[in-house]
């Protein structure tokens, strides 16, 4: 975005959803409503912009047809402009019943020195909507009543529709086949639900600048065995193979490859691997060739806060993690990982703005760590280091016929 001064005026334009969806054609006579808002971007430039109905308090709204023709006006309470995710009782009266069903919002626009920049609308529910900056440069200029952003607009969606309205909701990754990740092994004893949860917190209200946990989706829970073996040969192989038990009997099989602990390692999913325990070994040794030693299984829980740049729209996960082994449940390895997840974003960024950012939130979330007294310094030390370090000290916690043959 050119122009980084906070934008003139800023709405939530509202129309029928066959604009987007584009299951019906568009026509002259449909309304189009303008609803002045105050200013949901959490930073200028922005990407991703959600707005609250709640939080708008009274609203300035017009609305006319898509040929610009004054259908309309009035104050409306943001609580109540569409109550259920249909159009309440004052937008219906204004508009009429008749294309009332149909209303969503389209887009998020906010006015600059040449034009308008557009946010298309990729989510909608009753309490909030999700938007997404599709424009490069402001469109169509002039008073926001004329109307001459929405063709470019609607242009642009119509483009990288299969993006925006497919279930993911266009999310693509940069760096496919790599994990990127920082690690901070966290003070013996910790208790990483209230680790998490204050580290929500401090998202929730900013504490991070230009993100928030992400939309819709900022916490996931996960508590799960695994049976990791270290993979020794071929040298071209080395890492790990971690198989993840799924609720339909079978496994994950996850691949790691590196032969020391980094920042960035190759990794692949194995999905639907139909094998038991007693079989893990065979399968490494007779279905890929791999030679590797069995470490002592373990149970993870972990606790993922999903943090999302409202500048960039690069997602990043935070991870808080309890790993204690099943045969000894005092060992344990408790650990907080920052790792780049997926991005939401039409326009294209170099993969080095990942890297920057990621050091940007990496040196936040030390700062946020220390402060908690939860860990001093940033660490790459592995699930595979944490297992071997402990069969070392432990020789009768390593598996029976630990290394496949």
């Amino acid at each position: 975005m050119d122009n980084d001064a906070q934008p003139r005026g800023t709405w939530v334009v509202l129309g029928g959803v066959h604009l987007l969806n584009g299951i019906a054609p568009r026509r002259p006579d449909e309304p189009i409503v303008l609803v002045r808002v105050p200013s949901q971007e959490v930073c200028v430039p922005s990407i991703t912009v959600v707005v609250r109905w709640d939080a708008l308090g009274m609203c300035q709204v017009t609305a006319l047809t898509a040929e610009s023709t004054p259908l309309g006006g009035g104050l409306i309470e943001g609580s109540v402009l569409l109550p259920d995710a249909m159009a309440g009782a004052a937008l219906r009266e204004m508009i009429g019943e008749a294309t009332a069903p149909g209303l969503v919002p389209l887009c998020y626009l906010a006015e600059h020195s040449d034009g308008y920049h557009a946010y298309a609308q990729i989510r909608f529910h009753p309490e909030d909507a999700c938007f997404v900056r599709v424009t490069r440069e402001p469109v169509g200029g002039g008073p926001v009543e004329a109307l001459r952003w929405l063709d470019p607009m609607l242009a642009t969606h119509r483009a990288s529709a299969l993006r925006l309205n497919n279930h993911l909701r266009y999310f693509h990754t940069h760096f496919a086949g790599t994990e990127l990740e920082y690690k901070y092994n966290l003070a013996p004893g910790t208790d990483i639900w209230a680790a998490s949860m204050e580290l929500l917190k401090a998202l929730r209200y900013g504490e991070l600048p230009d993100c928030r946990p992400e939309y819709r989706d900022e916490f996931q829970i996960y508590a799960f065995e695994n049976h990791l073996f270290e993979v020794t040969a071929p040298d071209a192989e080395r890492g790990y193979a971690s198989f993840i038990p799924t609720v339909d009997g079978g496994h994950v099989l996850k691949r790691k490859w590196y032969a020391e602990d980094t920042f960035a390692r190759r990794e692949q999913l194995y999905t639907d691997i139909k094998v038991t325990p007693d079989g893990f070994g065979k399968y490494l040794r007779s279905g890929l060739g791999l030679q590797a030693r069995a470490m002592p299984p373990f149970r993870r829980v972990r606790y993922d806060v999903q943090c999302e740049s409202m500048r960039t729209g690069h997602v990043y996960g935070i991870f808080f993690d309890h790993c204690s082994l099943m045969a000894a449940p005092e060992v344990v390895l408790s650990q907080c990982e920052l790792e780049y997840r997926r991005s939401r974003s039409l326009l294209d960024h170099d993969e080095d703005e990942v890297l920057r950012e990621m050091e940007r939130i990496d040196h936040w979330l030390s700062d946020h760590l220390a402060t908690s007294g939860l860990a001093e310094q940033r660490t790459f030390y592995s699930k595979l280091s944490f297992l071997r370090d402990t069969v070392a000290a432990r020789p009768e916690l390593a598996p029976e016929s630990s290394t496949t043959r």
